[in-house]
């Protein structure tokens, strides 16, 4: 009998049957693309199955966050008809577009989300990864964002129903306004989330005076940041503001929500971060040794995605990767590799003017943050 792993990547091979449409910034094959460049490199075990199958969310787990009303709306637009008043729930806008299989879809990511879950909690895992997870936008009873149904709340509702305490962890380029919103009111889930301004990109939201309401007031963390944050500024944001923050918290479950927008040759936002900047964060969470159900998120460069979820991934199984892309895989996909056959990607050099700005903006919210939230969360 083969011991137990500690990290479990959860995935279906049904995920590629859906699409957002050709003219969608969310590529579904980015998430085919990681696994290849995954297993290109090596890090699945020969011994077992590569990954744990992921299985549709059940209706019951849904209702912790949506509302029934909404999840019929969904249902009704699983043929890829708009349903009446589906603009009224956010459906058929250019983001949320309504295509076939749109519930289909939603379900099998939130149960791959729930999954997760599951291995954490009873399967005695240290680290599960669903690379297709991170819906973080949706509302209680409206589509936002590419998002449909918010896997992360409903993973996180699932395990404070059962009295776990959670920190969930953002640092897609966008506010995580939705998850946020579902425990704006508790002090059972402590939220962070370090994205780019709200005055500069969607959803808008997410200022430092966004702090929670009733008994969580003080549990939502929002630490917006300007365009042009670089690597050095964004680690050093990051590293005065969320370990303390999180060992002050002593959570039972760590969910993070890793989208990879952030990164400067991103097309949807502005911040100048590097697959690099990046690992360098993940490498500071793995140091915390906490229980780890990690999602996937934003990325609309799909190359980069695919860079830097195989780079963390290496992370969370303690394995150092070479930075020449495996050559097979530069064969295969040699359109989307292009001229940079590496693991790191491309360097970034900010203009002195932005990076001046940038700097400024941080300090005076890593100020406010250490002022308004650290004493009560006793940081």
């Amino acid at each position: 009998m083969s011991e137990t792993k500690e990290e479990v990547l959860v995935f279906s091979k049904n995920f590629s049957h859906h699409s957002y449409g050709p003219q969608h910034p969310l590529k579904v094959e980015r998430l085919q693309l990681t696994m290849d460049l995954i297993a290109a490199y090596g890090l699945f075990d020969d011994s077992d199955d590569p990954w744990i199958e992921a299985q549709e969310a059940d209706e019951q787990d849904l209702l912790l966050v949506h509302s029934k009303e909404y999840l019929q709306v969904l249902k009704e637009a699983n043929d890829g008809k708009a349903p009446p008043q589906g603009w009224k729930y956010g459906l058929g806008s250019g983001d949320n577009p309504v295509f076939p299989g749109l519930y289909d879809w939603s379900l099998l990511v939130t149960g791959a989300t729930l999954e997760c879950v599951r291995q954490i909690t009873e399967e005695n895992r240290k680290i599960a990864f669903n690379i297709g997870g991170g819906l973080h936008h949706a509302m209680k009873s409206r589509a936002a964002g590419f998002c449909y149904l918010n896997d992360p709340a409903v993973g996180i509702a699932k395990m404070i129903k059962d009295g776990l305490r959670v920190v969930y962890l953002d640092v897609d380029v966008h506010h995580g306004d939705g998850v946020e919103a579902a425990f704006y009111d508790t002090d059972q889930v402590l939220t962070i989330s370090l994205h780019q301004h709200g005055h500069t990109l969607f959803p808008g939201t997410g200022f430092p005076d966004e702090m929670g309401k009733g008994k969580g007031r003080g549990y939502a963390v929002n630490v917006p940041l300007a365009p042009g944050t670089d690597d050095e500024l964004y680690l050093s944001v990051f590293m005065e503001v969320v370990p303390p923050l999180v060992h002050a918290y002593k959570p039972d479950v760590l969910v993070t929500q890793l989208g990879v927008d952030s990164l400067t040759t991103d097309p949807l936002a502005t911040m100048d971060l590097t697959i690099n900047g990046f690992a360098k964060v993940i490498e500071e969470i793995k140091s915390w040794d906490l229980r780890w159900v990690a999602l996937g998120g934003g990325g609309y460069n799909i190359m980069n995605v695919a860079r830097a979820w195989t780079q963390a991934w290496a992370i969370m199984k303690g394995i150092k990767l070479s930075d020449n892309l495996p050559e097979p895989f530069v064969q295969q996909y040699q359109a989307e590799v292009g001229q940079n056959p590496t693991l790191s990607g491309p360097s970034q050099q900010t203009h002195p003017v932005i990076a001046g700005r940038a700097q400024a903006l941080a300090k005076a919210v890593v100020e406010r943050i250490k002022e308004s939230i650290f004493p009560i969360v006793g940081a």
